[in-house]
């Protein structure tokens, strides 16, 4: 006959809570003073294995009726998971003074907010080796606007079978997807955490923006002259109002049809003749008579940064335009 296991009070409480499973204690824990809630999770951490006989008569002690089960085992472990999923960090710390509470960790964190930071073109290039049903899973899963700027970067034919495949998708199984996340973080994430220099090129490309042309092709031949890696990414991504004749046809009309007849007349103001024609070329008719007619009355009285802060701003919309992937800027073109 074993001999009974001799517990404290709080020990035979946390074994009570223990045994009425996560649901009953967590609503039961919110009726404790923090004294006492302190002298539970200690009393928990010196249990181990409860035989179902001592479970038995403890639970007579306290006149209530429980479930049978097989006993308990790891008790300590099973109060910190109820108290983990029960009362903040912040609580915890405060019951526990000094002592440091771990939460649980519930896995790797979400991928997708990860590679929604990424370049369309990066996550695009990875998906056009996938099968088109893969890549429909992982772009319903990012927003929008990111989905449809990687989406551009595809063949037609591709595009075709991933949307096809978006309409009629049902909910995938955990199973597929955690492969299809674990695949993406070894493949994409980790690549790019170790070679992805994009963000370092956007930073200095948003500083040489800023410069007049000249200076802009100054610091260049400086920056190659001292053997500057990366420039190449840097250089795609530079842009100055002088460039727009670089622009597609088609690409500036896309991004004039965005952009208001005020803005684009004042942007105008003072510009060559070729480059006023690139621009009012891929304007419709009447919105073209119309700034033809207010360039013709001179720019007299207008301030001269109220000009370039127009030009900035078409300057600015092109940049963010091709970064969606609506298109290619002229220095991204000259090096494919």
């Amino acid at each position: 006959m074993t001999t009974p296991v001799t517990l404290t009070r709080a020990q035979k409480a946390a074994a009570i809570l223990v045994a009425m499973g996560k649901p009953s204690a967590s609503r039961l824990l919110k009726f404790f003073k923090q004294e006492e809630l302190k002298a539970l999770i200690e009393g928990a951490r010196l249990l181990r294995t409860i035989p179902q006989s001592d479970l038995e008569r403890i639970v007579a002690e306290f006149e209530a009726e429980f479930t049978e089960g097989a006993g308990l085992l790891d008790s300590a472990d099973r109060m910190d998971t109820i108290l983990n999923e029960s009362l903040s960090p912040e609580e915890m710390s405060a019951i526990m003074g000094d002592r440091k509470f771990e939460v649980a960790p519930e896995g790797p964190p979400p991928i997708w907010p990860e590679l929604e930071k990424l370049e369309p073109a990066r996550l695009g290039a990875f998906l056009a080796g996938e099968h088109p049903q893969t890549a429909a899973m992982v772009l319903s899963k990012l927003a929008p606007q990111v989905a449809a700027s990687v989406l551009l970067t595809l063949t037609k034919p591709m595009r075709g079978e991933i949307i096809k495949r978006m309409v009629t998708m049902a909910n995938v199984p955990d199973a597929a997807a955690r492969i299809v996340e674990n695949r993406l973080r070894t493949s994409v994430l980790a690549e790019t955490s170790t070679k992805d220099t994009s963000a370092g090129q956007a930073r200095v490309a948003s500083v040489l923006n800023e410069l007049d042309k000249p200076l802009l092709e100054e610091v260049m031949q400086d920056l190659e002259a001292a053997g500057t890696p990366d420039l190449d990414g840097v250089r795609a991504r530079l842009f100055a109002f002088d460039d727009l004749p670089l622009l597609t046809q088609k690409a500036r009309v896309l991004l004039f049809d965005g952009l208001s007849t005020e803005l684009v007349t004042l942007a105008l103001r003072g510009t060559s003749a070729a480059l006023a024609e690139s621009v009012l070329s891929a304007i419709g008719a009447r919105s073209r008579r119309m700034i033809e007619a207010e360039l013709g009355q001179g720019s007299d009285g207008i301030p001269l940064a109220d000009i370039m802060a127009a030009r900035k701003t078409i300057v600015t919309t092109t940049i963010r335009l091709s970064r969606e992937g609506a298109f290619e800027l002229p220095s991204t073109q000259d090096a494919a």
